[in-house]
Formats: structure tokens, sequence, C-alpha cells
């Protein structure tokens, strides 16, 4: 069981410090490892997703940002859907006779103008259910109608009810399919996304946030908390011996003074920790340590397909994954990263983009990131693709990039520079 939160700041839960009380993850947390240098592949929803998909730098596939309409896609250099033919986790474990379901959000194809994006089934799943992001909106979730519109169509469940619904067909899936074969889940939650509506609209008037940060923030902990809610819903109804996964897909909107970040700079849309570490609990009965807290060794959302494949002894998508088999790290060793992680995200600096929204970036000061990054061992380097804004932060001294090293560690940053630079100019 997969679950993948939107939006969900590294320290959103309570178990890593957070200020809402969710038990149903701490529980979670209890019965599994927490990972905390845990790294997603883009601080945005498309790319992130894609990474986990694939094994891969979501780059590789021409996907940087979210993906929108044709002429906004056009406008970021970007494809306008997940190619078929990239390495797929869920088709891996198809092909090794597990039942495969995606099971909400998507966002690798699909919705606005793009009618052509392939069918869930292409990328190895039996059953999807996606938002109106997706090739194949499940009616219930609204088949053109965003989740953050006022409106809603007459079959479609409102907004605060969407994770009751998504968890329900996970159990409903689960019973059909786990006595007899096992099974692969993602369950990807979109509730944390802004607007936080936890109620209905009344009288027909707009319900977004607009009323300050005290009601965002009053928002913000009741929708948290029903998912936390529903979250346990679901672990009551898990088969024993369920390998199950709770990660973010990238930082937090609203970061709220960097509190949903647990102090870490930066946000959602940016390269600094606030946008692409997030919280990682991975539990597996009798595999995976219970009541466990690695912090010393980064892991990546690129990890999964070498990692999950090699636990469930199936064969991976793919050879050339830019992840690391961690399973001996998921069974409990800690142990430093061997390959280095690279991250692109944004271009044209100072500029948003012809296509409102193409690449959005943070607000929040002291957010906005260059548009590359790497990290190799305790050192992170930040760049622009023209070689420009070079930042170097020393991680193991420095979590919350606070002082730039580039100056007295220019050999480093050399080193780092010509890495992130070469890997760049290899993208399609």
């Amino acid at each position: 069981m997969f679950i993948f939160v939107d939006d969900f700041g590294w320290a959103d839960a309570s178990c890593f410090g957070g200020t809402v009380s969710t038990p149903n993850i701490d529980k979670l947390a209890g019965q599994g490892t927490q990972f905390r240098q845990f790294y997603v592949a883009s601080p945005i929803c498309s790319p992130s997703r894609c990474g986990v998909i694939t094994g891969q730098f979501p780059a590789r596939w021409k996907i940087t940002s979210y993906l929108q309409t044709k002429a906004g896609n056009k406008e970021c250099g970007q494809a306008d859907f997940l190619d078929p033919q990239a390495p797929s986790l869920p088709r891996a474990f198809k092909e090794a006779g597990y039942a495969t379901a995606h099971i909400g959000k998507w966002h690798l194809g699909g919705g606005r103008d793009v009618t052509e994006a392939p069918k869930f089934a292409a990328y190895g799943y039996d059953v999807g259910l996606g938002t109106y992001e997706s090739p194949e909106p499940a009616p219930a979730l609204g088949s053109k109608t965003t989740p953050w519109e006022n409106k809603r169509e007459p079959q479609q469940v409102p907004r605060h009810e969407r994770t009751r619904w998504m968890v329900d067909e996970s159990m409903k899936f689960l019973q059909q399919h786990a006595q007899k074969q096992p099974c692969f889940i993602n369950l990807w939650l979109d509730d944390m996304h802004t607007p936080y509506r936890p109620e209905e609209a009344k009288d027909g008037k707009d319900n977004k946030d607009n009323k300050g940060e005290k009601d965002l923030r009053a928002r913000y902990a009741q929708v948290l908390t029903e998912m936390d809610r529903q979250i346990g819903r679901l672990l009551e109804a898990l088969p024993p011996n369920t390998l199950t996964i709770l990660c973010g897909d990238n930082g937090p909107e609203p970061s709220f003074n960097q509190t949903r970040t647990g102090g870490l700079r930066g946000m959602k849309w940016s390269l600094y920790e606030g946008g692409i570490r997030t919280p990682l609990i991975v539990s597996w009965t009798g595999t995976v340590p219970a009541a466990t807290v690695n912090d010393t060794t980064v892991v990546s959302s690129v990890d999964f397909m070498p990692t999950l494949c090699s636990l469930a002894g199936i064969k991976p998508a793919t050879t050339k994954s830019d992840g690391e088999d961690m399973s001996a790290v998921f069974k409990g060793e800690k142990r430093p990263r061997q390959k280095a992680l690279l991250w692109e995200y944004g271009r044209k600096p100072g500029e948003a983009g012809k296509v409102k929204g193409g690449f959005p970036y943070p607000k929040e000061p002291n957010s906005r990131s260059p548009n590359l990054a790497i990290r190799d061992g305790d050192w992170k380097l930040l760049i622009n693709d023209d070689g420009t804004g070079v930042e170097l932060y020393d991680l193991a001294q420095d979590p919350n990039e606070t002082t730039n090293r580039a100056a007295s560690e220019t050999a480093t940053a050399e080193r780092l520079k010509k890495t992130v630079l070469d890997w760049r100019a290899s993208l399609p």
C-alpha cells in the first residue's frame, strides 16, 4: 500500500514534530521506521509522481512542471503526458502476478485539453480511478470539475469526503482481490492541496480560504485531522503482513513561516530542503524495524523502483534506475548513499513563463531557489542552468541552508557545479 499525500510538509505529521495531532499516522510510524532524510524527485506534483513510477529523474521524460494545457506544457518545454514506454513500477508488479490499482490523484497526463493521454492500463494498472487530471477520472471525484472549484457535479462527492471515498475504494479493491493474489495499490490523496475545505460551502457562497492566516491554519488543521482519521480506517482494514509506505509528493504550500517544514528553508516550488524533503514512513511487520527513526541515510523516491522490487523478489521494470536498492536500509541498515541526487525545476530565471502558471514560484521570503540542485554526501549545491547563482550548503551542519559555502569550499563547488550542469546538458 503506497499512500502519497499531496503537498505534505516535512513536519505536518505530529511524529515529525507537527503541531496538529495525527494519531493514526503516528501509529503507523510506531509500527515501522521514519526516514527523516527522504527526498522526492521534484518540488511539484507531476514530475514528483513521474519519479515514483519510473525510478528515474523526471527530466529524462520531459516532465519538469505540473502537466497542464498543451500550450502551457509547450512553454515549459515538456511532454503532455508520461510516455507509456517509460519504466513503470505498477507494471513490474502486474507482470509478477499482482492485482494493481491506482486510486486518487494521477497528474501524469489527461485533463484540460490533453485528451489523448494513455489510459491507466498502459502503465500496468488493472483498475484506475483518477481525478480530473487523469485519462480516466472517477465520476465520484469529478469528471470535468477540479477539486478546488466551489461547484460540483451531481455524482461528485464533496471535497471534504474525497479521502473517505478513496479509502473506501481501496478497501473494496482489497476485499475483491487480496484473498486470491497479492495486491499493489497506489492511494494518492489530494486533500492537503489548497484551498482547504473541511466542510461544504454554505448558501452557495465561495468557501475558499479568504479570511486570513488564522482561518487558513484552522482549515488546514481540520483537513489534516480528517485525512489522518481516514488513514486510520484504512490501516485497520489492511491484511496482515502488508508493506505500507506513506510520504509526501513535495513540500507544503503555504508553509506557515516554515513551521510545516520543521524550519527547513523553502516550500513547494523550491529546490531548497522544504520543497523536496518530505516525511517517509515505511511499515512491514517482521521486516522493517518498528518504532525506529533513521535520520542519517539519504533515501529518494527514485529508489522505490529497485527497492520495492527487491523486497518483493520481482524483476524491476528497468535496470537503469537513477535510484538505489534500499531494501537493506528498509530492513534496518544505516549506510551512506552511493548515488548523487539531482533536480531541475523552473527555467528562465526571473520569469514565470509566457503562459500563466507555467512554472509557479514561491512568494514566501527566501524560498525562491536556483533551478538546478545536486546532493552528494552532505553537500548540496544549487545553481541556475546558465551557471549563475551558485549556492553550496553542508547539510550535516546547516540543514536549514543558511550559510552559503561556495566561496570557501571552491573545489567542492566546482566539482558539483560541473556534475549538475553536465547532467542538465544531457537531458532531452
